[in-house]
């Protein structure tokens, strides 16, 4: 490779890598990204039948009426029911409800020394953040990296006998829920979300430690894995555990989670498990408990250092893309498509989230600009071999070899019948003799202009220029039509333009220009003749030697042919039968005729 090259790769590569790491950074791709994770991840894995859901459903509403008229008794009563039966309790209850205002204070007390006795309550409260940047006396905004303005904790009395955990929602930017927080401050303490206190209660419970998961950013935020749709965990209606048609001691030693299950409670999220379906909040919760237990959280890798990973994996592949061909490209381009997407896996079942979409589109990108480039790159070779194939055949030919999808050219020799023509200037070293150079190459230009004009006029293909010598082949590499009369129209009208040339050469340096033709037909072996590195598309064989042969005797001015010519042409020309000649390097004398008019031209 050429150092201009060279350089001209490395500045490309280097604009790839800053590009696409610069991009990467930006995470321009995240909205699709996140859904397409969801489809290689969200699954259901199967729920934990450990966790129980009691709804306020329908049938609970139609029974009590709605929850914003029910006394606090109510509840108590729910949780004396649950734990009716002593060692068969569950060992976490956890109230998806805001129990915040005091409503009347018999029923307060009541539920208050209900959940006393239980023990193994978990209340809900709710973040209220700041609506604006809380700002110091100087004016200065105050940093909070949660922005939390208070949170709305049960009443007084409940508080003194329950563990509280707020309930808020992590929507990500496309509506769903995939993420969740383990803690945060608020008033000028450290609280734990409603799902980690339920699961460090319950892990106390089984005399085992809870342990935070990995989080990321000033929210102390985590993904996590659901374990299972919508309707997947065991629902139990409020009603039935009320009216005791539910055996509590189902509910030993597990997680009941009380809330809202109904549609008119507005209690919903949308699932990154199931996009086309919304999930109870409460069923939510669930997921989230079951994630803590088994350790299906995950936190993003750093942006930083993947995109500058990916940047030089990009980089790494547009270097292997120059160097292959397309079909080597195009496996290459598969493999490390399903290397991302296995990568991708293996790293969120161990806890890190990886973009999905970010490197294949890259990859594709470069694959379609090498496809592109390779593309045009062909069709700028395309175009310059026709071009140079113009100068061996007449335009015309070239643009329906161009055209024809069937045409190819064979490599090596083939036995075609073909009629050969040679055609020089006569006198041509003697002149040159006496002569500039600049002077010899006029007038030369001026005979090879003649020569080839009349061969492409009549769709022949120029072999080669030999000095003063001019050979034209007929009916190859491709099928002409009466190939053996257009050789003869050919070389009558180089014959008749001779003439000009002549007089204009006689004018400018008084030297006389005239040429002597010979035409043969025959069978020859045409083709690509030559070695590996350098080869010449020609005709050899006794057919050309003989066409040699008939130039070499012909007269200033005369156009000699094969007996051959004469017999398929006779009909449309007139000619002076010399006879049998000698030629040299032939053993027979050959039959010649002069070629005198061309009574009806092709």
């Amino acid at each position: 490779m050429k150092a201009d090259e060279v350089l001209k790769t490395a500045v490309t590569t280097a604009v790839i890598i800053i590009i696409v790491t610069v991009l990467s950074y930006m995470d321009i791709m995240k909205i699709w990204d996140r859904s397409m994770l969801d489809v290689m991840t969200q699954s259901s894995s199967g729920v934990n039948p450990k966790i129980f859901i009691v709804g306020i459903d329908d049938k609970t509403l139609e029974k009590y009426g709605m929850i914003s008229g029910w006394g606090r008794e109510l509840s108590g009563k729910l949780v004396e029911k649950l734990n009716e039966n002593p060692g068969t309790e569950p060992a976490v209850i956890g109230l998806d409800i805001i129990y915040s205002e005091n409503a009347d204070k018999e029923g307060d007390i009541y539920f208050a020394k209900a959940c006393e006795n239980a023990g193994n309550i978990v209340a809900a409260s709710n973040l209220v953040f700041k609506e604006q940047p809380q700002k110091n006396e100087a004016g200065d905004t105050i940093y909070n990296p949660y922005n939390v303005d208070y949170s709305l904790k049960p009443y007084q009395e409940l508080s003194e006998y329950v563990d509280t955990g707020f309930v808020n929602t992590v929507i990500d930017s496309d509506g769903y829920v995939r993420q969740a927080m383990t803690d945060t401050l608020a008033d000028g303490e450290e609280i734990y979300s409603f799902d980690y206190q339920i699961y460090k209660k319950y892990q106390e419970a089984r005399g085992e430690e809870a342990e935070l998961p990995k989080t990321y950013g000033r929210g102390n935020l985590f993904y996590f894995s659901y374990s299972g749709k919508p309707g997947a965990y065991t629902v139990i209606s409020m009603a039935d555990v009320l009216d005791d048609t539910v055996d509590t001691r189902i509910f030993d030693d597990s997680i009941v989670l009380v809330g809202s299950y109904a549609v008119g409670m507005q209690d919903s999220i949308k699932p990154a498990i199931a996009h086309d379906t919304e999930m109870y909040g409460v069923e939510c919760h669930a997921n989230i408990i079951q994630a803590f237990l088994e350790g299906k959280t995950q936190i993003p890798v750093s942006k930083g250092l993947y995109a500058l990973l990916t940047g030089c994996v990009c980089g790494a592949f547009f270097l292997f893309a120059k160097k292959r061909n397309m079909l080597w490209l195009t496996i290459t381009l598969f493999g490390c498509i399903f290397g991302n997407i296995l990568v991708v896996k293996v790293m969120y079942d161990n806890g890190y989230i990886l973009p999905v979409l970010f490197l294949p589109v890259v990859f594709v990108l470069i694959y379609m600009q090498q496809l592109i480039q390779g593309y045009v790159t062909e069709r700028i070779r395309r175009r310059r071999v026709i071009n140079v194939l113009k100068q061996y055949v007449s335009p015309q030919v070239v643009d329906k070899i161009s055209k024809d999808k069937n045409f190819e050219l064979m490599l090596g020799g083939e036995n075609r019948h073909v009629a050969i023509l040679f055609v020089d200037i006569r006198g041509f070293t003697t002149m040159s003799e006496s002569m500039e150079p600049e002077q010899i190459v006029e007038i030369l230009n001026e005979y090879l202009s003649l020569t080839t004009e009349c061969i492409f006029k009549y769709n022949g293909t120029l072999d080669k220029y030999v000095g003063d010598t001019t050979m034209a082949v007929f009916n190859a590499p491709f099928d002409l039509d009466d190939y053996i009369f257009r050789a003869v129209c050919a070389a009558w009208d180089m014959k008749q333009g001779a003439g000009a040339i002549a007089q204009k050469m006689g004018e400018r340096f008084g030297k006389p220009v005239t040429f002597g033709i010979g035409v043969n037909c025959g069978n020859a072996v045409v083709g690509n003749i030559g070695c590996d590195f350098r080869m010449d598309y020609t005709a050899i064989g006794d057919t050309v030697n003989t066409a040699a042969r008939l130039e070499n005797n012909a007269k200033p001015g005369q156009i000699l042919i094969s007996e051959q010519v004469y017999e398929t042409v006779k009909d449309r020309i007139e000619a002076t039968r010399i006879g049998e000649i000698p030629l040299k390097g032939k053993n027979k004398r050959v039959c010649v005729y002069q070629l005198d008019n061309v009574i009806r031209k092709q």
